[in-house]
């Protein structure tokens, strides 16, 4: 009996031992002077030109906010991972940093990856925030998902308005990537709205994701003769589309959405003059004159020794959105932050916004211009 009293007595012990040790750790942990941060972007791959820029914007307002004290007295702790723009490699990250307690997630740039985030983040309820994935299916429904840019067919309304109030165009054709649904969310409302504004779609041609020869569509396209032609694409694919669309005949001024943001880097500097004169919609102008955004361009071509993109600016405010939602939440809880999140009203590099029922940001678009081989601040756009 002694011996078994004996025993017990040492297992309670170690029992006592190890619950004082393990709420050490929790209390350590609740008093843990760092918030980490997670993010996943395309590093490498076709598409990293984004992830980099984006990534850069991120660092650039961390390093920002850390000199000033941090989120709430807390340093920031940013742990990144390359998903290299696929749906699996960008699954696999989420799941990476939930695993390491991150208290929020950044990512990723285009859409469908976004969207497998955003639908893997359902069982956790952690903050999710993409930078720049456009497709409305990312945030609907998610009370969790949130976006810093406007969406698909938001940019295919303001891409028709300007047609018509800016280019005075009576007729555009259509080129669209089937296998995309950044493509043909923007495509589908723009055609809606020109066809409302009274433009006229005389050609409407498709093309899939391994395509890489255009000509049969666009020799199609160049036989109506429209005003303007849509090519809401990604800038890598644009740049094997625009030369062989000016060869085919076509005069037609280009409109693109946000995805021609990173164009200029990829083009071969023979055939600069195929996309002189092409219209997109993006986020935010280095040419703004607000203090905010100057200040912005500057601090960001001390460090990087290049100007900013869109990117850079979307992945900027949405560190700063974090930093906000979180110092105003009520608690530490996932549910505190996102409602803190939701009630947000945001004033950014990329704008004035608050967030509509679905965690899409309410903002006018910058209509940029490619002219002598630099983008151009044109004008805004509003919607309606």
């Amino acid at each position: 009996m002694k011996n078994k009293m004996k025993l017990l007595s040492i297992v309670l012990a170690a029992f006592t031992i190890f619950t004082a040790c393990a709420n050490g750790e929790n209390q350590k942990s609740e008093d843990d002077s760092t918030i980490k941060i997670g993010s996943t972007f395309p590093l490498t791959g076709q598409y990293s030109n984004y992830g980099t820029s984006t990534l850069n914007g991120i660092q650039m307002a961390i390093d920002e906010i850390n000199k000033n004290g941090g989120i709430g007295g807390k340093e920031i702790n940013l742990e990144s991972m390359d998903d290299k723009g696929e749906i699996t490699d960008s699954v696999t990250s989420y799941n990476k940093l939930v695993e390491d307690g991150v208290s929020a997630v950044i990512g990723t740039n285009t859409s469908t990856p976004s969207n497998a985030i955003a639908e893997a983040s359902q069982k956790d309820g952690i903050p999710v925030i993409t930078p720049t994935g456009t497709e409305e299916s990312i945030t609907a429904g998610k009370a969790n998902v949130f976006r810093a840019c406007f969406t698909n067919p938001y940019q295919g309304n303001l891409l028709a308005i300007f047609a018509k109030d800016t280019l005075k165009a009576k007729t555009a054709a259509i080129l669209v990537n089937t296998s995309s649904d950044y493509s043909t969310g923007i495509a589908q409302a723009f055609e809606d709205k020109a066809k409302e504004l009274g433009i006229e779609v005389l050609a409407k041609e498709n093309y899939g994701d391994n395509d890489t020869d255009f000509k049969a569509q666009l020799t199609s396209i160049a036989k109506v003769k429209a005003d303007v032609l849509l090519l809401p694409e990604y800038y890598e694919k644009l740049a094997l589309i625009t030369p062989q669309a000016r060869d085919a005949g076509i005069t037609s001024y280009f409109l693109g959405g946000d995805g021609w943001d990173g164009i200029i880097k990829t083009m071969d500097k023979s055939s600069m003059d195929v996309i002189e004169k092409s219209y997109f919609t993006n986020h935010f102008s280095i040419e703004d004159k607000d203090k905010k955004v100057s200040e912005f361009v500057k601090n960001y071509k001390e460090f990087y020794k290049e100007d900013p993109t869109a990117f850079s600016a979307l992945g900027y405010d949405t560190v700063y959105m974090i930093k906000e939602a979180f110092e105003k939440a009520s608690s530490d809880s996932n549910e505190d932050r996102i409602k803190a999140l939701k009630e947000l009203n945001f004033d950014g590099i990329t704008g004035k916004f608050s967030f509509d029922e679905n965690n899409n940001p309410q903002k006018a678009a910058s209509i940029m211009r490619i002219e002598n081989g630099e983008y151009r601040f044109d004008s805004i756009v509003n919607p309606r």
